[in-house]
């Protein structure tokens, strides 16, 4: 059996310093035949509990809680905390409990959770800690599911390589050392050897499309809401990257019709029984 390439993230610790409002008002929301497909596998049962690690404001964590009797959703950041306890209430999702931490040193009890759920922040994580510890926290039969959906950059619609082009333009303005910097691995394929490598067994991967029409306000609503593009990452160059952009991309579609598949899956694995 092939190793997983382990590298330890480096994401400095206020990557998301002023992201949570970007994130929970410009993130799409996972697809519903994702969230609803994703239910279905585990296999829930009365008194089943969620743990969402690296939770944001819950996307995950606030769609999922109706099949749960209590989920637990943890993120290093306390404004993502505050962000999501929020969204939470207005959803009316009340059996949730907030925790605010790093993944890697969460304190829970052994053997008590159905479904872990890690949402676009596996990359961000220690992940042979991460899925070594989730192993400890499933009950037998138990799953952990690495989910993720591909970033407006990497799609080939040509509005979005102007994206993809002047977002590393003023990136590597900001930062042009972190771009030579080894990136941790991520993927359907790297994740199915990491669940391997950590104990988990039955590891399948599903991917889902939904289509979506973006603008230039949640264009760069989305991209504010990223580490790499935040705000507070772009720092001094933060208005032009944006002036920039738009400029771009009015000029490329002044109807601001930037049509686009978005790509989501999941890769999931059981805890023996």
């Amino acid at each position: 059996m092939n190793s997983p390439n382990y590298v330890k993230p480096n994401f400095p610790a206020n990557a998301f310093k002023g992201t949570a409002l970007y994130y929970s008002r410009y993130r799409i929301p996972y697809p519903d035949a994702l969230i609803e497909d994703l239910i279905s596998r585990v296999g829930i049962k009365d008194g089943d509990r969620l743990l969402d690690l690296a939770s944001g404001p819950g996307r995950l964590a606030i769609p999922l809680s109706a099949s749960f009797s209590e989920v637990v959703a943890n993120d290093l950041e306390p404004e993502m905390i505050d962000e999501g306890m929020k969204e939470a209430d207005k959803q009316g999702a009340t059996n949730i409990r907030w925790v605010i931490g790093k993944s890697e040193e969460l304190k829970e009890e052994p053997v008590s959770f159905k479904l872990i759920t890690i949402g676009e922040a596996f990359h961000r994580l220690d992940q042979l800690v991460v899925s070594r510890q989730a192993l400890r926290l499933l009950v037998p039969g138990g799953c952990l599911a690495v989910i993720g959906c591909y970033g407006i950059t990497e799609g080939t619609e040509p509005w979005q390589r102007i994206v993809a082009e002047t977002v590393q333009k003023w990136t590597e303005q900001a930062s042009p050392i972190r771009k030579m910097e080894p990136k941790p691995g991520s993927g359907p394929k790297h994740n199915r050897l990491v669940l391997q490598d950590a104990g988990f067994v039955n590891i399948e991967a599903y991917s889902f499309t939904k289509e979506h029409t973006w603008t230039v306000e949640s264009i760069l609503g989305y991209l504010f809401s990223t580490s790499q593009c935040s705000k507070n990452a772009l720092g001094a160059y933060s208005e032009d990257f944006a002036l920039d952009l738009r400029n771009q991309l009015l000029n490329f579609d002044s109807k601001e019709q930037y049509r686009a598949n978005m790509d989501c899956g999941y890769t999931i694995g059981r805890k023996p029984k």
